[in-house]
């Protein structure tokens, strides 16, 4: 049974074994509604034409769920005690998810009460847990103060932008931020490094991208059933089929890179490989929205024209790819997947949507996914031929 209260101080960085808990899953799993909710918004923009409208709500909104997850996974990483108050306090931040989902609508129309009232709830729990911290472990009790510091002065920022900002400004506002909210981090850990876990924030990552691929199928799945009431067609089959190779394709891509022995290596790099996954998740929640748009298209007439619908799948594909790469390869000696393959493939993703108005949106979704295919192949043969065994006369 778990203990009412324990002291809360730093785990050990070394521990052999350390895995995410269950509340961590549970903490996620609330993160699910709310990623359904923009990458659901996002496909009826692009559907309906709207897309350019849709891309400041989007990584706003997105930053804001990306953010609290983010940084209860690093400090869990650090302080996780798993005692019922730090249960609870983990039970509020969970609520603000569920506010920030419900606001997600509303955002994307230019209101973003709901999420900045989620967000608030999210980082009062977080705080309450930072406290603790600070009282029970006195000596790395610099890094939560200024955690503590850091978090509540840009929390009022935010408040002020609500309440003060006009409507014209916001998205000028919302840059300036989010920079500050990020430089909160390398500012709290000059007092104290956090001492977090490499392979259990490897481990967590990895599970955030599941998550996000899984929403890419659950939006996938929701177009097939329009269409199957609308009436199967070879197209919507070409390219449902082409959408769950591709995610399983960029799923294995991702996890072929060695990111927890990478970070036990090069602690000081986790900074560029952290904050740069905002671009990677990001991206895979773009990716269902655009495979649910063009489902859609295949059994629907839309407003955006083919080479839109093409594009909404490209753009965020390309960047997931190149982040793969770019993240990982300062941390390891040698990445996975070559960077010159990766590189091109990037290019002919890219390329492939100005053929959707003569081949269409199936044949350019298959054409892309077998690029992405060719990558995945291409990088196999690359290790099994880089680990075979030199011959010598």
């Amino acid at each position: 049974m778990t203990a009412l209260r324990t002291r809360m101080t730093a785990r050990d960085t070394t521990e052999d074994h350390r895995v995410s808990s269950p509340l961590e899953l549970l903490f996620d799993l609330t993160f699910v509604v709310a990623i359904a909710q923009i990458a659901s918004e996002l496909a009826h923009a692009v559907a309906e034409g709207h897309a350019g409208d849709a891309i400041m709500p989007f990584f706003a909104v997105f930053f804001a769920i990306w953010w609290a997850w983010n940084q209860f996974t690093w400090l869990a990483s650090a302080y996780d005690t798993d005692d019922a108050l730090y249960r609870v306090f983990t039970m509020v931040q969970m609520g603000g998810v569920l506010v920030l989902a419900a606001g997600v609508p509303s955002a994307f129309e230019g209101d973003f009460l709901a999420i900045t009232l989620g967000y608030l709830i999210m980082r009062i729990g977080l705080i309450a847990i930072l406290i603790r911290a600070l009282r029970e472990d006195p000596a790395s009790a610099g890094t939560p103060r200024r955690y503590i510091i850091g978090i509540a002065l840009v929390q009022l920022g935010w408040l002020l932008r609500l309440l003060f900002v006009p409507a014209e400004f916001i998205g000028i506002a919302f840059p300036i931020l989010a920079l500050a909210e990020m430089l909160v981090a390398p500012w709290a850990d000059r007092a104290n490094k956090l001492a977090w876990h490499p392979h259990h924030i490897a481990e967590r990552y990895g599970l955030f991208v599941i998550i996000l691929l899984g929403e890419s199928v659950l939006a996938s799945t929701s177009a097939v059933q329009l269409g199957i009431e609308a009436g199967v067609t070879p197209q919507l089959v070409v390219i449902a089929s082409a959408g769950l190779v591709l995610l399983f394709t960029l799923w294995w891509i991702y996890f072929s890179e060695p990111a927890g022995e990478g970070l036990e290596s090069h602690r000081e790099r986790s900074y560029i490989w952290g904050y740069g996954h905002y671009g990677i998740f990001a991206g895979l929640a773009a990716i269902g929205a655009g495979l649910e748009v063009a489902v859609e298209s295949s059994v629907h007439h839309l407003e955006a024209s083919s080479l839109v619908v093409c594009l909404a799948v490209a753009v965020p594909l390309a960047l997931v790819l190149l982040l793969i790469w770019a993240l990982h390869a300062p941390l390891v000696e040698r990445v996975v997947i070559h960077p010159v393959a990766t590189v091109l493939t990037a290019v002919v993703v890219l390329a492939l949507p100005f053929l959707a108005p003569q081949i269409g949106v199936a044949a350019t979704v298959s054409a892309m996914t077998l690029a992405v295919v060719g990558l995945l192949v291409f990088t196999l043969l690359k290790g099994r031929h880089d680990s075979a065994p030199a011959l010598h006369g």
